[in-house]
């Protein structure tokens, strides 16, 4: 007999043994030698299944001021699906606005979630880095309209809504203002210059400059091809021509209570008590309470006078959006983790830790987003704004012209050429 099949008969006499004395009690009682052989079926049974849990490697990009907010999803994400998948998530800094070009530099290096501005959507979809969502219709019941629509190219969904909080508004000083006071920008600007101090804005940004055009029916957008774009901003007919919104941009650089700056000289002229109001967006809505405490008040931008009118300020709306890299080696535990940074308890923990507006329904109707000054603000302005639909030519060309206005056009160039210049540029093939 050999040596492995005299083990397993001796094996087998000891369990007929133990099961004799085990049938001792009543018939239909579990036995001992039953109870051992569960429990010993049980162990084997979670082994196998600790043997089976795949290890799951995933690289997620966010912004670097997000990174203890991103860390703290992805511990709550792990304890969540703990037990299904050994995780290595990795977070690694990588700006909102540029993700689309770093990802599209090496698609399958790239990471496999990623947070990214709304208006690199279509470039993304185009070049087969996104693909639409499964669950599209939970999401679109769940979130904001104009964010389900920031998400889409046509009626499919692509990403899922993480924010819809990416534009601008009016910070000011209750110390100085009024509710009323800060309706137009004529009189926001005499309170400062009685004062003599500052009132901001930054026209170096074209984002900002399409304050001035947004809704004068002076039109820029994208075209069909999805690179180009359009624009009549030069225009010479209508009610109101271009060289009259020039005019105004003029106006209000001559006082001296104007200044064009950055984000960084605003902040800094607000801490110095300096500037007394300015345009910006919620990612100030901390340093401001932490700054002018009780004094701290927003709303939506002012009118402006235009040709002896009122014309309302615009402004480009725009969403922070969760992608999944359609390349990712585990794409659908990549899929679980940006289904989860964007679920509506992560939109309001955003909220709370970094001040964003939610695009998720229920999180933006809380109490505490609705008592925010910044969010309510934005929320005013989203009636004068549009999504953010432009090509890469836009940027540049504005920013000069703008850039011109702020000065007082020094050189008194004529502005219906300045404004040709700028729209040859931002109409380029």
């Amino acid at each position: 007999m050999s040596k492995r099949l005299g083990m397993f008969f001796t094996a087998m006499v000891v369990t007929i043994v133990l099961s004799g004395c085990a049938q001792a009690g009543k018939e239909g009682k579990i036995t001992n030698s039953d109870s051992a052989l569960k429990n010993d079926e049980k162990n084997i049974d979670e082994t196998k299944i600790q043997q089976k849990s795949e290890d799951v490697e995933l690289i997620l990009w966010g912004a670097e001021e997000d990174e203890a907010l991103l860390q703290e999803m992805i511990e709550s994400f792990q304890e969540e699906y703990k037990g299904q998948a050994n995780f290595n998530i990795t977070f690694a800094a990588q700006s909102e606005a540029g993700c689309k070009d770093a990802l599209l530099a090496d698609l399958e290096a790239g990471a496999d979630v990623f947070a990214f501005a709304d208006d690199q959507l279509n470039a993304l979809v185009a070049a087969g880095a996104l693909e639409p969502i499964e669950n599209a219709d939970q999401l679109k019941s769940e979130n904001l309209p104009g964010s389900i629509e920031a998400a889409s190219v046509g009626d499919v969904l692509y990403a899922y809504p993480l924010t819809a909080d990416n534009g601008y508004f009016l910070y000011y000083n209750k110390q100085y203002f009024n509710q009323e006071d800060v309706k137009t920008f004529d009189r926001i600007l005499q309170i400062a210059e009685e004062n003599q101090k500052r009132v901001t804005m930054d026209w170096s940004s074209a984002w900002y400059v399409y304050a001035f055009f947004g809704n004068t029916d002076l039109e820029v957008g994208l075209n069909d091809d999805g690179i180009t774009n359009y624009c009549t901003w030069n225009g010479t007919d209508g009610d109101i021509k271009g060289v009259d919104v020039a005019n105004a941009m003029l106006s209000i650089a001559s006082s001296p209570a104007f200044l064009s700056t950055e984000e960084s000289g605003f902040l800094a002229g607000i801490q110095d008590g300096s500037v007394i109001a300015g345009v910006s967006g919620v990612w100030n809505a901390v340093a401001m309470k932490d700054t002018l405490g009780e004094n701290y008040g927003a709303a939506k931008l002012p009118t402006y006078t235009c040709t002896d009118r009122q014309i309302q300020m615009a402004s480009f709306s725009g969403y922070k959006l969760i992608g999944v890299n359609a390349y990712s080696k585990q794409y659908e535990w990549a899929s679980r983790l940006a289904e989860w940074i964007s679920n509506e308890e992560n939109q309001q923990l955003r909220f709370e830790m970094r001040g964003q507006g939610p695009a998720n329904i229920n999180a933006a109707a809380s109490a505490d987003v609705q008592d925010s000054p910044a969010i309510t603000a934005l929320i005013e302005q989203s009636e004068y704004s549009c999504l953010q639909r432009i090509g890469s030519n836009f940027w540049d060309p504005v920013s000069v012209f703008a850039a011109n206005m702020a000065a007082g056009n020094p050189e008194g160039k004529e502005l219906q050429e300045q404004l040709d210049v700028m729209v040859e540029g931002i109409t380029a093939p």
